[in-house]
Parts: structure tokens; C-alpha cells; sequence
């Protein structure tokens, strides 16, 4: 399928943005963990063909980077897309994408501490912004059902930048598909652990074989952990790193207008504040990242 960059980074925005939606279709027709095993088991069929077909398997075993890949498939995939799919028992899908733009907060303090990147006073006010948004929705939400999936969401959005910082210390000539492979595959060690003890513990698995079951599972491995990563980097390669990223960053909006629609939360105040708060410093730190030429 031929498409332009910018329809690719459109593409991710819808397909990042249904996400949270999914997932709460997923609560109650399958366990958080088995989905994302399974979802990643598609996700390496996905690209299965074009690593075979490009005699790319050595490259994902090379002693050289296969630890790395070890961990981003541990804290980039494996860890954090289970716990906010746990999470998504507690809370809407509209408050789980809100809080999920802590990411960016992690991004920030993970440059400082680990790539030595000092952050400008723009990127700390974008920054602030964003930490203010997520600070109205878990002060509103203290102590109420939804309060627990929200701090399981927050407190789990560390790890995927931990896996992109050692993203950044991969090769530049790794192929991105290579890496998207990497992330399905080397998730699978952490989930199979976890599978292995949830059984030991005589925790039930759910896996109702319904159309929705099949439905989120074909979403979760072939467009989230598939397709998302293709059209995310062809969007970024070629197109202005901060565009693509106020597009991307942008997806809590049609999260939360397609959870409103479905009848999975009715919009209150704090919501739309924390919504419309966290959205406008997340736009700033792009701004402030296409000023500074990034």
C-alpha cells in the first residue's frame, strides 16, 4: 500500500488514539497478559516476511544489541502495554489516554539523568503543563475506583522511556522493522515468565472466543504492534519531527471523543481541564523542539 508521510502519521494517530478504547472492549473477554502475548505473537508474524526475505534474523540475535533489545521488548512492550490494559478495569478510556502524556515527563527527566540532554526553559514549561493536566485528574479522582487504574498508568509510563532511551543507543543503521520485530519478539521472554507464574498461583485466564475477543486481538497485533511502527517512521522520516509529534501527541482528543460516543464515561470538568491542559504542553514542547531544530 502506497501512502504519503503524512497520511502515515495520521494512520498512527488513529490507530494510538483507538488504543485505549480497545482496550477497555478487552476487559472481561481476555486477560491483560495473554492478550498482549498474543498480540505480540501477531505482531512477529507481521513482520516475519520482510526479515526473512532480508536475512535479518542474525541481526536480532547479534550479541551486540540482542540485551538491548531484551530490555526495550521488557519495558517497552511487555511490562507497560499489560499494566495499562489492567489498569483499563478501574478507569476510562479517556482518563488512561490523558495520564499517558506522562510520558513525556519521564522523557524529560531520562534525558537529564541518562543522555546528559539539559532540557530549555520552553521545554519545562511545556513540560509543567502536562504534569499540571495529569495533577487535576488524580487529585479529582483520589480515592475513587478510577484513582487505581490512573496511578497504574502513571506509575507504568516510566518504562516506555526507559525503553526508548536505550532505543537511542541501538545502531542508526538498524532498520526500523528490524526494531519493531525486536520489540514483539523480545517481549515474549517477560510474558512467558509472567504467564508461567500467574499458573503457578492458580490465577484463572479469560479468553472468550467472541467476535470482540478476535476484534481487539487483531488491533492489538497487527495495527498497534504492526502497522503503528511502519507508518510512525516513514511519518518521521520524512516529514518534520515536531509535526509528526504534535500529531501524535495529540491522540488523547480522539481517545476520549470516541469513549464519550460509546458510552464507556460521560465528560466532566476536570477531564476536559486536564485534557485541554496537558494537550497544550504537549503542542509547546513541540514547538519548542522545532525552534531548536530537532
Amino acid at each position: 500500500m502506497t501512502y504519503s508521510p503524512l497520511t502515515a502519521a495520521w494512520i498512527c494517530w488513529v490507530i494510538v488514539g483507538l488504543s485505549p478504547v480497545m482496550g477497555k472492549y478487552a476487559v472481561g473477554v481476555i486477560s491483560p497478559v495473554l492478550l498482549v502475548f498474543l498480540g505480540t505473537l501477531l505482531g512477529v508474524l507481521y513482520f516475519a516476511p520482510w526479515i526473512t526475505k532480508n536475512k535479518e534474523w542474525k541481526t536480532l540475535f547479534a550479541q551486540k544489541t540482542c540485551w538491548k533489545f531484551l530490555f526495550i521488548g521488557t519495558f517497552g512492550t511487555a511490562l507497560p502495554f499489560t499494566i495499562s490494559l489492567i489498569a483499563l478495569h478501574y478507569t476510562t478510556p479517556g482518563n488512561a489516554a490523558i495520564l499517558q502524556q506522562s510520558e513525556l515527563f519521564y522523557s524529560l527527566l531520562f534525558a537529564i539523568l541518562f543522555l546528559r540532554e539539559i532540557p530549555s526553559k520552553s521545554q519545562l514549561a511545556g513540560s509543567a503543563l502536562i504534569v499540571l493536566g495529569v495533577l487535576i485528574i488524580l487529585i479529582k479522582e483520589q480515592y475513587t475506583p478510577r484513582w487505581t487504574g490512573d496511578l497504574l498508568i502513571v506509575g507504568s509510563t516510566w518504562m516506555l522511556q526507559a525503553g526508548s532511551t536505550i532505543a537511542k543507543r541501538l545502531p542508526k543503521s538498524l532498520d526500523y522493522r528490524v526494531i519493531g520485530m525486536a520489540r514483539n519478539l523480545f517481549a515474549l521472554p517477560a510474558l512467558i515468565v509472567i504467564l508461567i507464574v500467574m499458573y503457578a498461583l492458580n490465577e484463572s485466564f479469560v479468553f472468550q472466543s467472541t467476535v470482540t475477543t478476535w476484534t481487539v486481538l487483531g488491533y492489538t497485533g497487527i495495527l498497534k504492534y504492526g502497522l503503528a511502527m511502519v507508518v510512525w517512521y516513514k511519518a518521521i522520516r520524512a516529514l518534520d519531527l515536531s509535526k509528526v509529534t504534535a500529531i501524535y501527541l495529540s491522540y488523547p482528543i480522539l481517545s476520549f471523543l470516541i469513549s464519550t460516543a460509546l458510552g464507556f464515561e460521560t465528560p466532566t470538568w476536570h477531564q476536559l481541564v486536564g485534557l485541554a491542559v496537558t494537550c497544550m504542553g504537549a503542542y509547546w514542547v513541540s514547538l519548542t523542539v522545532q525552534k531548536e531544530g530537532h
